[in-house]
């Protein structure tokens, strides 16, 4: 009977070609844009202190810097979601890797404050499409063990920080901050040297019906890794049954673009605080040199903080479920920030956001699993940009009041309003309707509704005991 089967699907096809070289180099490009992202984010940590030197900036005008670039980024996770899923994967990584690489090295060269946020924001417009990344690489992955390669992405991000915190401690003593914001935009440019081998998503041209070209990209895939195809012609998601087990995930929107409020990178707490330490205590006369020593040494040790997250992450994600993971980590941060609600010494308070950051990281990584996870191919890059652009919120109100709050020696405020977003994250997270840990991807809506609707025929129908 076996042999007498005419067609298989692309869950069946990814299944059989496995993980192999193919999806090595898939991850080692996604991995880079990731990379790339988090250098660019990172750099405001070091770029804001000496602009605002350079150009005798306000508080408020310095976070402003910070401010813009996730600005850009909420119009951006929008915008590049609508393009990814009307366009392709690969029309849309095209488009942001050349908006974020030319406005980055061009903001080397900013004459001014204000085209230096202009620059900045345009940046982070095209950093806004960071979660296309993540969407591409997940259509290539088989269901089996998805979670663990969707985290493991997650570890070129923490290169990314570890790389720009290493090189702005080498730069920034000897040339300035125009030579850092030239050099951190190299890695996008790479990105474009190598687009001529990115392959489409073979899940998306399915579900535009452009079946042919996907069994080519597979058939490419099957080849790298040396197996075979099975027996058949691959069939379009538009066209299949559905299956009564496999119930509906897609319903809602908004349910997780609510958890992703609370899913800001903690890049800018580790270098105020340690800074608002020392200003607001008695003896505070340190020298400019010692104070910028401090400020790269926290920085990088906190950022290696990610790589024991991304591994605890590796752990629990499959074997626990998205949102039992997410919940953990999330709760641990919390314990791990609550002490700094009172002034700790510069060692302990440097080891509790290490333990912080990491669990933060871990929470981070598996949202960012779950987001894409979550929605269906037709609308996936939509939805994750979606559930990021409401992520980006926290990254501009960041700067502006809790900065603002440690600036002013209200540190004990800041820490508190860190605890309660947290607080009211894990309570959310607890709130979600679906767990994703284990099933195939959707492909449309119009497939996710009528399983939906199978599924409440088939409970009405039961007779109850």
């Amino acid at each position: 009977m076996e042999s007498e089967r005419l067609v298989y699907t692309l869950d069946e096809a990814l299944a059989a070609v496995g993980f192999g070289k193919f999806q090595g180099l898939v991850l080692v490009y996604a991995g880079f844009g990731w990379f790339s992202e988090a250098i660019e984010i990172m750099i405001l940590s070091f770029v804001g202190p000496a602009v605002k030197l350079k150009w005798a900036l306000s508080s408020s005008e310095e976070s402003l810097l910070s401010s813009v670039v996730f600005a850009g980024m909420l119009i951006g996770a929008y915008s590049w979601g609508l393009t990814s899923d009307n366009y392709g994967r690969r029309k849309a990584l095209l488009s942001m890797t050349v908006i974020t690489s030319g406005a980055g090295f061009l903001s080397a060269f900013s004459p001014n404050y204000i085209s230096l946020l202009f620059l900045r924001c345009l940046v982070g417009f095209g950093l806004g499409g960071g979660h296309v990344f993540l969407s591409w690489f997940l259509e290539f992955i088989p269901t089996l063990h998805r979670g663990k390669w969707m985290v493991i992405i997650s570890i070129f991000w923490t290169i990314g920080t570890i790389f720009e915190a290493s090189l702005a401690w080498i730069v920034m003593p000897i040339l300035n901050w125009r030579w850092l914001l030239a050099l951190s935009a190299v890695p996008s440019f790479s990105l474009l040297l190598f687009y001529r081998l990115v392959p489409e998503s073979p899940r998306y041209l399915c579900l535009k019906g452009r079946t042919v070209h996907a069994h080519q990209i597979l058939e490419k895939m099957a080849l790298v890794n040396q197996k075979d195809l099975p027996p058949g012609m691959l069939i379009s998601y538009e066209i299949i049954e559905v299956d009564e087990e496999y119930p509906s995930e897609y319903t809602s929107f908004l349910s997780v673009a609510r958890e992703k409020i609370s899913i800001f990178r903690s890049v800018l707490l580790t270098s105020e605080i340690r800074t608002v330490q020392d200003k607001c205590s008695s003896t505070a006369l340190l020298t400019e040199n010692l104070q910028a020593d401090s400020l790269y040494t926290d920085v990088l040790i906190t950022s290696f903080a990610e790589l024991p997250g991304i591994l605890l992450s590796v752990v629990i994600v499959d074997r626990f479920g998205r949102k039992p993971a997410m919940t953990i980590m999330f709760i641990l941060a919390w314990v791990f920030l609550l002490p700094l609600v009172s002034s700790q010494s510069a060692i302990l308070t440097t080891g509790l956001l290490f333990g912080a950051r990491m669990f933060s990281m871990g929470t981070f990584t598996v949202a960012c699993i779950y987001a894409p996870e979550l929605y269906p191919t037709s609308v996936r890059s939509t939805g994750a940009g979606v559930a990021s652009a409401i992520g980006r919120i926290g990254g501009m109100v960041c700067p502006l009041v809790a900065v603002a709050l440690t600036s002013s020696c209200h540190l004990k405020e800041a820490i508190i309003l860190f605890e309660v977003v947290i607080a009211v994250t894990v309570t959310c997270i607890l709130l979600f309707p679906f767990e994703t840990s284990g099933r195939e991807l959707g492909d449309s809506i119009a497939v996710s509704d009528s399983k939906q609707a199978l599924l409440a025929d088939n409970s009405s129908s039961t007779p109850s005991p």
